[in-house]
C-alpha cells in the first residue's frame, strides 16, 4: 500500500469513518496512479476500490495500484458498499451534487478534505517532478529569445508551449499567458493577434509525469516601468526569504503586501501572493490574506507579487519555492531578463 494511500486510512479510521468517496481525476489519480479519462468512483476503505467504465478498463487495469471493477449501475455500488456494513460515507466537498443526492439516502454523509491536506506535503519524487517540469520551463522560455522576437502575442505563446514538449513536456500546465503594453495590467490577459509591445509579461508553465510548473517574468523598458518593477522584485525577494517553517501562510502574503503598499500600490496589488502546485496548477495552502495554514517542510509554492497599473502596464514577477527550513526557489531563470 503507498504512503498517500496508508495516511489517509489513518486519517479515515481516527474519524470513524468507514469510507471515502473520491471522484476529482487528479486525487484519484494521486492515490492510484491511474488518471480517469471520463468517470470514476474510488472508494477508499478497508479494501479500497475503483468502479471505472468500461472505456477506461484497459488503463486502469494497467495503471491502477488499487483494485479495479467495471462500473455497472450507482444501485449495485450502493448495495455492494451497504453489504459491506458501511453505513457512514465522507465526500469531497467539491463533490457534484447531483452525485451527493445518488447517496444521502443510503449513507450518513459527512465532507472531509483528506486527500487536500495528504496532497499539501510532497514526496522528493513529486518534488523530483515538479523541478523538472520547472527546468523544462524555463530553459524554452530562454528558447524564445524574446528581446529579439517580432511575433504576435499568440505566436510567442505557441512557439513556447511548443518548445516545452519539444524538451519533455507533456503539455502546457495552464494557458500560456504572453501579453503586452496596455493589456499587461490584466493579470489573466489572452494573448492577441498582434505584434509584441513593451512591456512584455509572459506567465507559463509545463507538466512533466503529471506535476506542473509556473512562472512568470515581465521585461520592462521604460524607467517609469521599471520603477514598478523594482517594486514588486522588492516584494517578490523579500518574502521569500521571509518564509520559515512554523510560519503561516497569510504571513507571507503580509510581507509582500506590506512592501507594496508603503511604496503607494496597495490597491494596484489585486491577487493573493502564492499557490500551492502538484497534479494541479492551484492547490492548497497558499500565501494568501485568509490562509492560517501552517508552513510545513516538504510543502511548494509559488510566489507572486503584481502591481497593475490599469489601462497602462503590469508587473508580476513569479518563481515556485520548495519549503526545506527556508524557501528554495525551483530553478535558475534570472528575474531580470536582459
Amino acid at each position: 500500500m503507498n504512503l498517500h494511500l496508508n495516511n489517509i486510512l489513518k486519517d479515515i479510521k481516527k474519524d470513524g469513518v468507514q469510507a471515502y468517496l473520491l471522484t476529482q481525476f487528479t486525487n484519484i489519480e494521486y492515490i492510484s496512479g491511474y488518471k480517469p479519462t471520463s468517470f470514476a468512483f474510488c472508494i477508499l476503505k478497508e479494501n479500497p476500490i475503483i468502479y471505472v467504465s468500461g472505456m477506461d478498463m484497459e488503463i486502469a487495469n494497467r495503471d491502477s495500484t488499487i483494485e479495479v471493477k467495471q462500473y455497472e449501475s450507482y444501485d449495485l455500488m450502493i448495495k455492494e458498499l451497504k453489504e459491506e456494513g458501511i453505513k457512514n460515507l465522507a465526500i469531497e466537498p467539491t463533490l457534484p451534487y447531483s452525485t451527493y443526492a445518488r447517496f444521502k439516502d443510503d449513507f450518513e454523509i459527512s465532507d472531509k478534505s483528506y486527500v487536500d491536506k495528504q496532497r499539501m506535503i510532497k514526496t522528493p519524487s513529486e518534488i523530483e517532478k515538479i523541478t523538472k517540469a520547472t527546468e523544462i520551463a524555463q530553459k524554452s522560455f530562454l528558447q524564445l529569445d524574446i528581446l529579439n522576437n517580432n511575433g504576435t502575442e499568440r505566436e510567442v505563446a505557441f512557439n513556447l508551449v511548443r518548445y516545452m514538449i519539444d524538451n519533455g513536456a507533456s503539455k502546457e500546465s495552464f494557458e500560456t499567458i504572453v501579453t503586452s503594453g496596455a493589456n499587461s495590467s490584466l493579470p489573466h490577459a489572452i494573448p492577441e493577434a498582434k505584434k509584441l509591445e513593451r512591456p512584455i509579461l509572459i506567465d507559463w508553465g509545463a507538466i512533466f509525469k503529471g506535476y506542473c510548473s509556473d512562472n512568470t517574468r515581465t521585461i520592462v523598458y521604460a524607467e517609469s516601468q521599471q520603477e514598478i518593477w523594482d517594486i514588486v522584485a522588492e516584494a517578490h525577494d523579500k518574502a521569500i526569504k521571509s518564509v520559515k517553517v512554523g510560519m503561516k501562510c497569510c504571513e507571507v502574503d503580509k510581507v509582500a503586501r506590506d512592501i507594496i503598499a508603503e511604496y503607494g500600490y496597495g490597491d494596484n496589488y489585486i491577487h493573493s501572493t502564492g499557490h500551492s502546485l502538484g497534479l494541479n496548477i492551484h492547490e492548497t495552502p497558499g500565501f494568501s490574506a485568509r490562509d492560517e495554514t501552517v508552513i510545513e517542510k516538504g510543502m511548494v509554492i509559488t510566489v507572486e507579487p503584481g502591481i497593475y497599473l490599469e489601462g497602462k502596464f503590469g508587473v508580476r514577477l513569479e518563481d515556485t519555492v520548495i519549503i526545506s527550513k527556508k524557501a528554495n526557489v525551483i530553478g535558475d531563470l534570472p528575474l531580470n531578463i536582459e
